[in-house]
């Protein structure tokens, strides 16, 4: 972790440079990459890892178990981790940051590589976590992912914070209430923005359509129609937690 350069840093109530042991006891941890032993089977994953904290034996078999059935793979409890699917491992990767019965929960990228199925079961255990009482900090790239399981939003660029707010107050403050998509054909888009870039509080040019911010998406498209435009395909739509993002950071690729 970085040292402190202003202000007062507290975790849980504790200052990290004399209360370490104590807040990482509270702490669970579950990196992007999956850190697990493939020389131990499934169950020993657990079981060994809260031994580290110290749990008593008794309570970390009872504990391991738990988990198993709150991960969905007790029938793989004696399995070898190098024969799991890679939903099953993320699955058991979150399992063992809970051993400890943390406070607070750190996921980094959750969901990162798994198939939509396995992410919804995911984020349905991590939403049972949050119902629990358990708080959960949460890096992800996934917009629905940040609309789904999080209360409070920090988007950040380049290392700085953008934006910060529930995913409902990032939406109405960096965005309108719907969007119309409108296909033209290609290479038409740019010369066309300025006939239609009165009908609503911003227009965005992308290479393959016009985005029409406004709060009324259907009054948009129709007034295209009634201004004798023809485009291939329309579509409203709600905006997005993505439509928030890539106004506040753009839409080129960063490193």
């Amino acid at each position: 972790m970085s040292p402190v350069t202003a202000g007062e840093l507290r975790i849980l109530g504790m200052d990290p440079a004399t209360d370490g042991p104590a807040i990482r006891g509270r702490l669970g941890v579950c990196p992007q990459e999956d850190t697990l032993d493939n020389e131990l089977n499934v169950f020993d994953n657990l079981y060994i890892y809260g031994r580290y904290f110290g749990i008593d034996r008794a309570t970390c078999k009872q504990r391991a178990h738990e988990l198993l059935e709150f991960a969905q793979i007790t029938e793989k409890a004696r399995a070898k981790v190098e024969d799991l699917s890679g939903g099953m491992k993320r699955r058991l990767t979150i399992a063992r940051s809970l051993i400890n019965n943390p406070d607070v929960l750190l996921l980094d990228e959750p969901t990162t590589g798994l198939d939509p199925q396995a992410r919804h079961v995911l984020w349905d255990q991590l939403f049972r976590l949050k119902q629990a009482g358990v708080t959960l900090v949460i890096t992800t790239h996934y917009m629905d992912e940040a609309g789904q399981l999080c209360d409070r939003l920090v988007v950040m660029d380049k290392g700085l914070i953008a934006a910060e707010g529930s995913p409902r107050e990032l939406i109405d403050a960096h965005s309108t209430r719907e969007v119309a998509e409108l296909r033209f054909g290609v290479g038409e888009h740019e010369a066309l923005a300025g006939k239609v870039e009165d009908l609503g509080e911003r227009v965005e040019v992308l290479p393959d359509r016009l985005l029409v911010y406004s709060d009324h998406g259907e009054d948009v498209v129709t007034a295209v129609l009634e201004r004798g435009l023809h485009p291939l395909a329309t579509l409203v739509r709600r905006s997005t937690l993505e439509d928030v993002f890539l106004r506040l950071t753009g839409r080129s690729l960063a490193d």
